[in-house]
């Protein structure tokens, strides 16, 4: 077999594509802009750097390694993009990261060690209001927490008992609008409160206005149901079972039934006012507790086991709301859209590098954190995008059928007529 040697082509063609589309929306302008500025004498400017490596995920890799090893020879030419070495772009991420912060709580002695990098949170906000599907009136924001186990060298023991990190995450739509890091001690119900109060502020200056927040049983104490009402006109949170929620089921007398698949269950409503032993305990006026909705959805034990304060052998799922207006079957429903959200961090740790972070710090880690939920972020209007102008692509797809039907078909840049253009070495009818 005889082989011929030729200049370098890039495997990934349809990579000059996403990046194009980029710069379009202006985040190189936005990046450049935003952050802090480079010395004169650098080689590389902020959309380099970031959009090297987001790069790296767009072409299928998993570590800042995959630039030097995948990428870097069949891009020296790209008239879009100059990528920096694996180590130029750990550092300059590195950079990024703000000092950690420690927190107490007023009863507990432990010091929770929180990242709250509220630049790159702002930085992200702003990238989103550039992205044309982006809503900003009365949007449905999502909260939720994920647990990333990791043997990082600050690492903390979560609850499952495997050491990691714990970050809370808001969601708009399939966009991440909120990233904020926490070791694996600290549970998603503490101080999230503040939390909440930092993410809606920055959600807030951008002109968005949230109509409703939607949050786990982790998000029902009194300050943080507070805080959420500050911040949106309507919520629903999962409930915790307690002996007085447990006697307000009790009290429900009409019940619907209702049929989920081959299942039979029972659903139905009553009002409720929560946290009374809180307002004690913490001798708070009563006058600040609220009445609020309560639905519940039962369903029969099958252990037979009966409920002390219900009467009744039952395994229940409530819901508190401030919302009156929907049925008791719209509420159930509205709030178990919010289950597709978990299939965003599934995306993140698999698709976007969350599972393997590169740093040995947790306020470092969150720089990549935020990183590549701006990767995700573009990505989602990437597909949406080119979905509509190539019959092949699906706006559904997860970024590993996107690189096998788009980003792998072999391309160089080529001098041609006194203009640069891109060669595709197949078939991409791809309107720019």
């Amino acid at each position: 077999m005889k082989v011929i040697n030729s200049k370098p082509v890039s495997a990934f063609g349809g990579l000059n594509f996403v990046i194009q589309e980029a710069i379009s929306l202006q985040i190189n302008t936005l990046l450049n802009t935003s952050l802090p500025a480079l010395p004169k004498q650098c080689k590389y400017n902020w959309f380099d750097i970031i959009m090297s490596y987001w790069s790296v995920f767009f072409c299928g890799g998993d570590c800042a390694e995959d630039l030097s090893i995948n990428l870097k020879e069949g891009f020296r030419s790209n008239p879009f993009l100059n990528i920096p070495s694996p180590d130029r772009v750990l550092n300059r991420l590195k950079s990024l990261a703000d000092t950690p912060q420690y927190f107490a709580t007023k009863r507990g002695k432990a010091e929770h060690h929180f990242s709250l990098a509220e630049e790159l949170n702002r930085l992200n906000i702003k990238m989103l209001t550039l992205l044309p599907g982006f809503k900003k009136n009365k949007v449905i924001l999502d909260y939720d927490n994920t647990l990333i186990f990791t043997e990082k060298a600050d690492a903390q023991l979560t609850y499952k008992k495997e050491n990691g990190y714990c970050p809370g995450v808001g969601i708009i739509d399939n966009h991440i609008v909120y990233v904020e890091n926490r070791n694996g001690r600290s549970n998603a119900h503490v101080l999230q409160h503040e939390t909440i109060d930092r993410m809606c502020s920055l959600i807030h200056e951008v002109g968005v206005t949230i109509d409703v927040i939607r949050a786990d049983s982790a998000s029902y104490t009194y300050q943080i149901i507070k805080a959420i009402e500050k911040n949106a006109r309507r919520f629903f949170i999962k409930a915790r079972m307690t002996d007085t929620l447990e006697t307000a089921i009790g009290n429900i007398k009409k019940w619907e039934e209702v049929k989920i698949g081959d299942k039979i269950v029972h659903r139905g409503s009553t009002t409720y006012t929560p946290f009374e032993r809180h307002a004690r305990g913490n001798k708070a006026k009563t006058s600040s507790l609220k009445e609020y909705r309560l639905v519940v959805t039962k369903e029969a034990r099958k252990d037979g086991q009966i409920n002390a304060f219900t009467g009744e052998a039952c395994i229940y799922s409530p819901i508190l709301t401030n919302d009156f207006n929907m049925t008791d079957d719209e509420v159930v429903f509205f709030y178990n859209a919010r289950g597709a959200k978990e299939r965003e961090f599934d995306i993140l740790k698999n698709d976007f590098g969350w599972n393997r972070m590169p740093f040995s710090k947790l306020e470092q880690n969150t720089v990549f954190l935020l990183i590549m939920a701006m990767c995700r972020n573009l990505y989602a209007h990437i597909i949406d995008v080119f979905s509509r102008r190539i019959t092949f692509l699906s706006a559904n797809f997860r970024i590993k059928k996107f690189i096998y039907r788009f980003i792998c078909i072999p391309g160089k840049w080529v001098q041609s007529g006194g203009q640069v253009k891109l060669r595709l070495f197949g078939t991409l009818d791809f309107r720019t």
